[in-house]
């Protein structure tokens, strides 16, 4: 599939849910809790609905995986050589704290690997977006288009990391990175960071799904970086357990 063809509508889709996530991150919520106890909005299945609704119009054969969508099993999945890969909101605990840190994530997987994907963090008016072997890009809340890739780090590491997820495993692993500085950064914006220059490296020893990481995860290895496990092995999309194994995410440096 010719992929650039079809980013710029992908691009408006994502526009257009986060433009109906940030009508309901200015009013006044309510925050309701899956089994699991983690937050739901609102803003969350109207992206859910915005979104999968214009992917079907554009690719309707290629099927569609969302955090908010129907369980789909195993046995349908397991045949899905293409798919599309998408969480209406990632970092919803940013969006119920109002930190402006969340994201709108829409991926396409090809044979396990995100090769195409889209970033918008409403709030923030930024967007990203990324096609593997043809470079990533971002727009600045100004609405100018920049070229972005990865850079060298400098003499202090800039380490990306989650004030909501900071466990002990993640501070061991940075602890042994040596001089560093840490930078703050929520949802899947973690990834942007690094693959717009502006952060080197982001560990995550913690659970993650597939859904948090797919989209951003594109636009990384568009923008010359890398995601793999702590044991080198890369991290695959498309798996029977959708949670993601420890990764450290950086440029190429790294690796």
């Amino acid at each position: 599939m010719y992929y650039s063809s079809i980013l710029p509508e992908v691009i408006r889709i994502a526009d257009e849910a986060s433009e109906k996530v940030l009508h309901i991150y200015q009013s006044d919520f309510k925050v309701s809790y899956k089994e699991d106890q983690s937050p739901i909005t609102a803003a969350d299945t109207a992206s859910h609905d915005i979104i999968v609704k214009g992917l079907r119009n554009l690719t309707r054969d290629i099927p569609v995986l969302s955090e908010e969508g129907a369980e789909i099993p195993w046995e349908e999945r397991k045949h899905w050589r293409r798919f599309w890969l998408i969480d209406p909101i990632d970092g919803t605990k940013d969006f119920t704290q109002r930190t402006g840190e969340f994201t709108v994530n829409i991926a396409m997987i090809e044979d396990g690997e995100p090769v195409m994907g889209v970033v918008t963090a409403p709030a923030l008016k930024e967007a990203f977006w990324g096609i593997k072997g043809e470079g990533a890009s971002m727009r600045d809340r100004t609405g100018r288009i920049h070229r972005i890739r990865v850079v060298e780090p400098r003499e202090t590491l800039r380490v990306v990391a989650s004030k909501n997820h900071l466990n002990e495993k993640t501070r061991t692993f940075i602890d042994s990175l040596g001089d560093h500085e840490t930078v703050q950064a929520g949802s899947s914006l973690k990834f942007c960071r690094i693959a717009e220059g502006h952060a080197d490296i982001y560990p995550r020893m913690g659970p993650t799904s597939e859904w948090d990481t797919a989209a951003a995860h594109a636009i990384l290895l568009a923008a010359g970086g890398n995601v793999q496990t702590p044991q080198g092995e890369p991290l695959k999309y498309g798996k029977e357990d959708v949670l993601n194994p420890h990764f450290i995410a950086a440029g190429s440096w790294y690796f």
